[in-house]
């Protein structure tokens, strides 16, 4: 259906992207597209199964879809720690495993593979690549979300996965402008401010949105955070015409579709509520209006913008310039869909072969005392795993059987693991210490332990025994500030099985690690750091 011939509310419908809580079209999923009809659907992992389910669900989806105009159905997969679907598919390496590698290429072509089988599962947005310039090692919720501190670094992997999605036939999503990477708070549960100024932002936090946008970005994802330089209302960044129209639109030539983070977030839905939050974005300048999870607050903001029109204070006009930026981006999808693949290109050993191959490129060991490394194969050997037991808004909860110590008793003979919470308790601290004292070498996979105290100091307890001990960061790699007297570090970047795969062969001896670091940890351990 063309733009002249839809209703306000069809129109008004297009500018949604609504989530739901079912792996088939429920009522709620089908209201929304049969009575309001929104033009998208965001998937979350309590939506799907498998490839073939995912298909399945996509499709129906599509076909209830009343006006004629395909759905964006859309998801976060970002690669490694944040990750939607797994089973069936080839997982690719996480931002930041990629930014040890210092491999564009790769970066192109796992962007080009993710690409190719969200598209042969009916999914044709990807919230990613995530171009956020990671220079806060406090920032709890981007961390290896991220390629790196470097902004060059981050523009030219940023641009690059771009380019491979879109050559997919997928969308992709430059987020979060104009960036998340130096928050101490996560605007899923805050309001975050940052306050550097115009010169910091062009030469730090901007550089990569503005390589990606220079190289055909379709959607720029806004931040729910203050950025004084740019907004002096307080308005967070998706709420404010300064930053959405005047700056993105009009100064940086932004052409593409702006949606916005999810408004039941925090940092607008305590201060704002999607309904008024709804109405400020589009003011603001927006096209898609992200609402992920509860029907009644989707169901408001629909009605709300609807009003606004209704009563003269947001013009037709002005919904009709964000209906035809959607609608340009459903007829380029349209076009790309001859290029699709089938669901038994889905997961080939080729894919994870490329994914394997990034792993063991990443892998960066950064301190080896005493040449702990590679470990006594003949030793008794204790893995401590830190297990992600409960769902947070970016990671949910991940029941792993390929963990390190599954892939060190492949090739040793004396290998037990012990899984403990993220944050253990004194009980499991205690319990560990006394597995660690039978143990003749110990390797912990720690999990962002800066923000868990236990887990800073079981690593402490572990180190004071004088044992022969490894610690393996499976996620941000700063964890070793810490406590820089462990003997020896690898930054591993995820504790996906691939990348726990390589760690093995590194410990092993099998290769050498050969990953750069992409942040600094400390004085000693800068950027662009490897013992290898």
């Amino acid at each position: 259906m063309k733009l002249e011939n839809m209703s306000l509310r069809q129109k008004i419908g297009q500018m949604f992207m609504c989530g739901f809580k079912a792996q088939i079209p429920n009522a709620e999923v089908k209201s929304l597209i049969e009575e309001y009809q929104v033009g998208g659907i965001i998937y979350f992992r309590r939506n799907l199964v498998n490839p073939e389910q995912v298909a399945t669900l996509s499709s129906d989806l599509q076909t209830a879809a009343t006006i004629d105009n395909p759905l964006l159905i859309a998801i976060d997969q970002e690669g490694g720690m944040v990750a939607r679907i797994e089973e069936g598919i080839s997982l690719m390496p996480g931002s930041m495993t990629l930014g040890a590698s210092r491999d564009t290429d790769a970066s192109y072509q796992t962007a080009q593979i993710c690409g190719k089988e969200l598209r042969a599962m009916g999914i044709n947005v990807n919230f990613a690549p995530d171009v956020d310039v990671n220079n806060n090692p406090l920032n709890p919720v981007i961390g290896v979300r991220s390629y790196g501190e470097d902004p060059k670094l981050v523009a030219q992997m940023g641009s690059a996965a771009v380019r491979g999605y879109q050559d997919a036939g997928v969308t992709a999503t430059i987020k979060h402008f104009p960036g998340h990477g130096d928050t101490n708070s996560d605007s899923h549960y805050a309001l975050p401010t940052i306050l550097h100024d115009m010169d910091r932002l062009r030469s730090v936090e901007l550089v990569p949105f503005i390589d990606a946008i220079e190289n055909g970005a379709d959607m720029v994802m806004s931040a729910h955070i203050i950025f004084p330089a740019l907004e002096q209302e307080k308005l967070p960044s998706t709420l404010s015409p300064r930053v959405m129209q005047s700056f993105l639109r009009e100064e940086l030539g932004f052409k593409g579709v702006i949606v916005t983070d999810c408004l039941e977030m925090k940092a607008i839905d305590d201060h704002f509520g999607p309904a008024e939050g709804t109405v400020l974005a589009v003011e603001a300048g927006v096209d898609i209006v992200l609402i992920s999870h509860t029907y009644e607050k989707q169901v408001a903001g629909i009605n709300a913008l609807v009003q606004a029109v209704e009563e003269g204070r947001i013009s037709e006009a002005r919904i009709d310039e964000s209906v035809e930026r959607v609608l340009a981006l459903k007829a380029k999808l349209k076009q790309a869909e001859a290029s699709t693949i089938g669901l038994n290109e889905v997961g080939l050993p080729a894919s994870e072969e490329v994914a394997a191959s990034v792993y063991e490129k990443s892998v960066t060991l950064v301190q080896n005392n005493n040449d702990i490394i590679p470990l006594a194969s003949s030793k008794k050997t204790l893995v401590i795993w830190s297990e992600v037991r409960e769902n947070t808004e970016v990671v949910e909860f991940i029941s792993q059987k390929e963990t390190l110590g599954y892939y060190l008793a492949e090739k040793m003979g004396d290998v037990s693991e012990t899984r403990i919470f993220l944050d253990p308790t004194k009980q499991e601290i205690a319990e560990t210490l006394k597995l660690v004292e039978a143990a003749d070498q110990v390797i912990y996979v720690t999990y962002n332990a800066t923000f868990a105290e236990g887990q800073i100091h079981l690593a402490k307890e572990v180190a004071n025994l004088g044992k022969s001990f490894v610690v393996v960061a499976g996620r941000n790699p700063f964890d070793l500030v810490s406590f820089p007297e462990v003997p020896a570090y690898i930054a591993a970047y995820e504790n996906r099985p691939l990348a726990m795969k390589a760690v093995a062969k590194v410990l092993l001896g099998e290769i050498n690690a050969q990953g750069q670091l992409p942040v600094t940890i400390s004085e000693k351990y800068a950027y662009g750091w490897s013992l290898s």
